[in-house]
């Protein structure tokens, strides 16, 4: 079994192992965000997989909306690159229940993950014709202790905040 769209093609194996699978078309819901995104969310991490992102999946499934999350990540690069490209935007979300029981999902609520930075020139635009588009209707934001974090153990800034702060 491997967490890509491909290996979710053997759901009986995925439901012989206890995991709870996506009840809705996958690529219909692609095509939908790609052409009328209604969420852009920023912060990848896991506090995104496991909560705006199964919310959005249980929407999915009771066929209360037909668009995911497009995801952008401005500070941790390798989210994107290993976690998301790597596995077709796919995740596990698994609980450890008070009762000793495991409850197992595979998160696929999340269209597009892409680095948010100017430097990738072809993400940028990506972002910014999702912001363009009028069925734009939320952008949230996980923040985590990262994301305060200004200076370096020697006390001195990040040479990320060094550059915002010269830049404005």
């Amino acid at each position: 079994m491997k967490l890509t769209n491909e290996g979710l093609q053997a759901k009986e194996a995925w439901k012989q192992k206890g995991y709870t699978l996506p009840a809705f078309d996958r690529d219909a819901m692609l095509k939908e965000t790609a052409q009328n995104p209604t969420w852009v969310h920023f912060g990848a991490g896991n506090i995104f997989r496991v909560f705006p992102a199964a919310l959005q999946q249980h929407l999915l499934n009771q066929k209360i909306t037909k668009t995911g999350i497009i995801v952008g990540e401005g500070f941790d690069y390798e989210i994107i690159d290993k976690v998301y490209d790597k596995h077709d935007n796919l995740t596990l979300m698994v609980t450890l229940k008070s009762d000793g029981s495991i409850d197992k999902e595979v998160i696929a609520s999340v269209a597009y993950a892409y680095k948010c930075d100017p430097q990738f020139a072809k993400e940028w635009e990506f972002f910014q014709q999702a912001f363009r588009n009028p069925s734009l209707q939320m952008v949230s934001f996980t923040i985590t202790e990262k994301g305060y974090s200004l200076r370096a153990g020697n006390g001195e800034f990040y040479p990320a905040m060094v550059a915002d702060l010269a830049n404005g």
